[in-house]
């Protein structure tokens, strides 16, 4: 049974399932009904260094980069509706993350939210899980409740490595400013 987490929580991935090599991180949201335009959430991946930055751009895995530069960590493609269950996946291949990259932080952010006048405060029941891709076994899971405001950005979780073990943080950070104030945030350059 898949541990559930609160916000700051944190678990080792590797004492709960030992030799544990592969894993999906799955994200969900229901947008709320509204009378605007279609909401589009975005998943990402941000592989960092101790210093809480990415090496390169190519540290930035999204819509546009699936697949980091040694294929361990792939975003399985945007799903533009959202809706019941999981709607984006990221697979982490543990096994092979280069070892100095730490954590994996794992956002969504509102695409054109600004220009569509939309923010976390009008989607519900998001959520993030880490299942163990062997067996589809869900780890753990985070289910975003509290209300999230005005925020474009979302730190859903973060995967990372502490003394030779593999845990995971449930987060629950907004920020303001979309995707290019995480980029910044994490060193990755937004060219317009």
């Amino acid at each position: 049974m898949a541990i559930s987490l609160k916000k700051g929580a944190n678990i080792s991935l590797s004492k709960e399932i030992g030799n544990l090599k592969e894993i999906f991180v799955a994200l969900g949201w229901e947008p709320r009904v509204t009378t605007g335009e279609d909401f589009d959430l975005d998943a990402s991946a941000f592989l960092l260094k101790k210093d809480n930055k990415t090496r390169d751009d190519l540290d930035f895995i999204f819509y546009n980069n699936l697949t980091s530069r040694e294929g361990s960590v792939v975003h399985q493609g945007d799903e533009v509706e959202g809706g019941v269950g999981d709607c984006e996946l990221i697979v982490m291949d543990l096994m092979n993350i280069p070892p100095e990259i730490v954590r994996i932080a794992i956002t969504v952010t509102i695409y054109e939210a600004e220009l569509r006048r939309q923010n976390f405060g009008m989607v519900s029941n998001s959520f993030i899980r880490i299942v163990n891709r062997e067996n589809d076994q869900e780890i753990a899971r985070f289910d975003l409740s509290e209300d999230m405001g005005t925020e474009t950005a979302m730190i859903f979780g973060e995967v990372y490595r502490y003394n030779n073990e593999w845990k995971f943080k449930a987060v629950g950070q907004g920020f303001a400013g979309g995707l290019a104030a995480l980029c910044a945030f994490y060193g990755v350059v937004v060219q317009d």
